[in-house]
C-alpha cells in the first residue's frame, strides 16, 4: 500500500499516476474522505477516552457509565470506518515511476532493445507441440484426459530439459564469478552478492497473498486457485511466498541487498485469457518457474531491477535465443508494480516475440502490507523489494524447441545446457 502521508499531503501524485494507468481517480477522493472520517473518529474515541479518566478520578458514577457507553458506540464506528479506509487504501495502486511509458494496453509497450539473430530456416519451421509430438516429449492430449485442458506431460528429454535449465540457472546465480560478472554490466556500484536458493511453499494464507498485493479481493480471485477445505491459495510464482520470507522483520542495514532464487510449481488458472493461447504450453495451468526476489533500500532499488534485467539478458544470451526488452506502459503494468520490464523471446513457430520473463519493481508497496523494514542510520523505514523471472520453464523451453529445431526434426541443444542433460542433441 501507499504511505499515507503522500495520499493526504500529495494526492494530485497519486492522482497522476492512476490516469497514466487509465484507472478510477474518484477512489482517491473517497479513500481521502474516509481517511478524514477515520481521523476525526479517532479524536473523538480519545477524548471520550480521556473524559472517563476524569469522571472515573472524580467518582462521577453516573456520568461515568454514560460515557462509557459512547466510548463503546464510538469505537464500534471507529471499526467500521477503518475497515472501509484500509479497503480503499489498499485498493489503490502502486505510484509509477516517471520512466513508465504511456499507454492504454499491452499494444503501447514500448520496445527498447532487441537482441540476437531470429534463425533463417531452409525448411518450413513447426511449432513447439508438434516438434514436442513427434518427439514423443510433450503430451497434452493425455494430460487433458487425466487432468483437464491447458496441463501437459513433459517426458523423456523433455523433463531432461527442464531439470538442465533448472540445474543451469541454479548454478549461474549461485556462481560469485558470474554475478560479479553481471553486476559490472549492470552499472558501477551493483551489489556481487550471489542469490540463496530457496524451495519455497506453493501454498499461501489468503491474508498473506493481500499483503502481498499478489490478491484483490473481488477482482481477481477466480484467477488464482484456492482450497475452502484449507483456506489456502496455490501461488502463481515463488515470489508470491519468496516475498513473506521477512513479513514482521526488520532487517539491516548492511545485509542488503538480500538476493533469493526460488524454484516452485506455479498455478494460474488463465479465467481472463478468453480463448487465447489455448494450444499449446505458452499458456497453461500449471507450469515450473525459476523465480528472483530481492529487498534493497530506497536508494538501491531501481539499480536492483537494472541487475535482475541484465541477469535475465545475460541467461538468454548464454541460451543464444533473440529476444526484446520491453517497458511496460501504465495501462498494462500490475498493480503493486511501480516499474515493470519484460523480456520477450522470438517463437518461429507463431512469427512473433512473446513474453518470457518479467522484472517488477514494486518499491515498499508490499513491505508496507507485509510491515518488512530496514534499519539505518537515519532511522527504520521500509525496504523496497524487486521480483523477476529467471527462468519460466514452459515458455523457456517453447523457445528453445523452435529456435534449435534441426530440419530432419532434432533439437539442438545450447552449449550452456550439454553439461547439465549430457547430450547435444535431442531426438
Amino acid at each position: 500500500m501507499l504511505d499515507i502521508e503522500i495520499l493526504r499531503k500529495q494526492p494530485q501524485i497519486v492522482i497522476a499516476s492512476l490516469k497514466k494507468r487509465g484507472g478510477d481517480v474518484v477512489r482517491v477522493d473517497e479513500l481521502i474522505k474516509l481517511d478524514n472520517a477515520w481521523r476525526s473518529k479517532t479524536e473523538e474515541v480519545e477524548a471520550l477516552r480521556s473524559k472517563q479518566k476524569t469522571l472515573s478520578n472524580e467518582r462521577r458514577i453516573d456520568e461515568a457509565k454514560i460515557n462509557k457507553e459512547a466510548i463503546k458506540q464510538a469505537e464500534s464506528e471507529l471499526l467500521e470506518l477503518q475497515s472501509m479506509r484500509d479497503a480503499a487504501w489498499i485498493a489503490i495502486p502502486n505510484i509509477l515511476h516517471e520512466d513508465v511509458p504511456e499507454g492504454k494496453d499491452d499494444s503501447e509497450n514500448k520496445v527498447i532493445k532487441t537482441w540476437g539473430v531470429q534463425p533463417a530456416f531452409t525448411f518450413p519451421p513447426k511449432d513447439h507441440m508438434a516438434l514436442g509430438e513427434s518427439l514423443d516429449i510433450i503430451d497434452m492430449e493425455r494430460a487433458a484426459e487425466v487432468t483437464g485442458a491447458r496441463f501437459y506431460y513433459l517426458k523423456g528429454d523433455g523433463a531432461l530439459l527442464e531439470f538442465a535449465l533448472l540445474h543451469y540457472a541454479m548454478s549461474r546465480l549461485t556462481d560469485e564469478a558470474w554475478i560479479a560478472k553481471v553486476a559490472a554490466a549492470a552499472g558501477d556500484g551493483v551489489s556481487t552478492k550471489t542469490f540463496i536458493p530457496v524451495i519455497p511453499p506453493v501454498m499461501v494464507r489468503p491474508d498473506v497473498f493481500v499483503k502481498m498485493a499478489r490478491l484483490q479481493p473481488g477482482v481477481d480471485e477466480d484467477e488464482r486457485y484456492y482450497i475452502p477445505s484449507d483456506d489456502q491459495y496455490l501461488i502463481g510464482s515463488a515470489e508470491h511466498t519468496l516475498g513473506p520470507l521477512h513479513m514482521n522483520s526488520t532487517l539491516n542495514e548492511d545485509d542488503l541487498p538480500i538476493r533469493y532464487v526460488g524454484f516452485s510449481t506455479c498455478f494460474r488458472r488463465e479465467a481472463g485469457s478468453y480463448g487465447k493461447d489455448t494450444k499449446g504450453m505458452i499458456r497453461v495451468h500449471q507450469f515450473d518457474k525459476v523465480e528472483m526476489e530481492t529487498f534493497a533500500t530506497a536508494d538501491m532499488a531501481t539499480q536492483e531491477q537494472n541487475f535482475l534485467v541484465t541477469v535475465q539478458e545475460t541467461l538468454l544470451q548464454e541460451l543464444g535465443l533473440p529476444y526484446q526488452v520491453v517497458a511496460v506502459c501504465g495501462g498494462d503494468i500490475g498493480s503493486p508494480d511501480a516499474r515493470q520490464i519484460d523480456l520477450e523471446c522470438w517463437m518461429p513457430g507463431q512469427q512473433k516475440y512473446r513474453e518470457t520473463n518479467s522484472a517488477d519493481l514494486v518499491s515498499d508497496y508490499q513491505a508496507r502490507r507485509l510491515n518488512t523494514k530496514v534499519r539505518r542510520k537515519e532511522g527504520v523505514e521500509f525496504v523496497h523489494m524487486n521480483d523477476a523471472t529467471a527462468i519460466a520453464m514452459s515458455r523457456i523451453i517453447v523457445a528453445l524447441l523452435e529456435n534449435y529445431q534441426q530440419e530432419d526434426g532434432t533439437i539442438a541443444v545450447p552449449q550452456v545446457l550439454r553439461p547439465f542433460i549430457g547430450k547435444d542433441r535431442i531426438s
